[in-house]
């Protein structure tokens, strides 16, 4: 235990900064590197710990915005929050660190664009690794981060949202008429589609490769019905308001060029899926 100890303490400055980041909060940011180290301390041979525990308090993090996420949906609860900080003058200090607009401009990311842009541009983890944190594959990753790095820019996010969104809703249309020409012609020719360790128990291969491959897999499907993921146009299956299964699109100059599928139930609830108006999460 002395030199499980030892090995936190060496993480526990880099831990701290990344959930400060991705918290804006530094008071936020001690209370979940203490309980990463709880849990450290429960958890028997841990291979590689500064890597878990940057898992540990990525996902940590990731919760703590959900929940802001689902408090702010409740205008008349969120209204009656207090906003000053627990610790303003050391949360002076982090926005002077990082800079006050860089925090500003990430509080309008949603909390897996935060998490990649975070993790990966102001840390260096390297998209496999951010993958892990965030149950998609490194493509979709990549574009996650893409779009923090877009928005701190100054960049025209909302236009890439609406082409999103007409491309995602157009592929869902010609996949529940059957239409295999639309669908192909909406896929990049080396487009992939790629299911996590849940889809794959259900019966779904790992990989469909190209655009034949996901073209055919979706033709005629019509069980999928459109939904929101984190603010992006997605489609899941979905039973009882419950999502079981997510399908995540990575869209590029116009075209697919990947589909997440994801079925893990705990990465699903670390999304922020809405149905229709109401917002579904699976376990709820």
């Amino acid at each position: 235990m002395d030199q499980l100890a030892t090995d936190f303490e060496a993480e526990r400055p880099r831990l701290r900064a990344i959930a400060a980041r991705m918290l804006g909060s530094t008071a936020e940011a001690d209370d979940v590197v203490q309980e990463a180290w709880l849990r450290l301390a429960r958890t028997p041979d841990v291979d590689n710990a500064p890597a878990w525990l940057t898992t540990v308090v990525s996902r940590l993090c990731l919760d703590q915005l959900r929940s802001r996420k689902r408090i702010e949906s409740y205008d008349a609860e969120a209204a009656a929050l207090p906003e000053s900080p627990i610790d303003p003058e050391a949360d002076a200090v982090l926005a002077d660190q990082v800079g006050a607009a860089l925090l500003v401009v990430l509080e309008t990311l949603s909390p897996a664009e935060r998490v990649a842009f975070v993790l990966h541009d102001l840390f260096a983890v390297p998209f496999d690794d951010v993958a892990g944190v965030l149950g998609r594959s490194p493509a979709a990753v990549r574009q996650l981060a893409s779009r923090g790095r877009r928005a701190v820019a100054g960049g025209d996010v909302e236009t890439e949202r609406r082409t999103h969104h007409e491309v995602v809703d157009a592929f869902l249309d010609a996949a529940r008429g059957g239409d295999l020409g639309r669908l192909l012609s909406l896929l990049a020719p080396d487009a992939i589609m790629q299911s996590d360790a849940a889809g794959i128990a259900m019966g779904t291969d790992p990989v469909y490769a190209g655009a034949d491959a996901v073209a055919a897999r979706f033709n005629g499907v019509r069980g999928a019905q459109p939904v929101t993921v984190d603010g992006w146009s997605a489609a899941a299956w979905v039973h009882h308001r419950d999502v079981k299964v997510a399908f995540l699109f990575t869209v590029a100059d116009g075209l697919i060029t990947g589909v997440d599928l994801v079925a893990d139930p705990e990465t699903l609830g670390r999304m922020e899926v809405e149905v229709g108006r109401n917002r579904a999460r699976d376990g709820r």
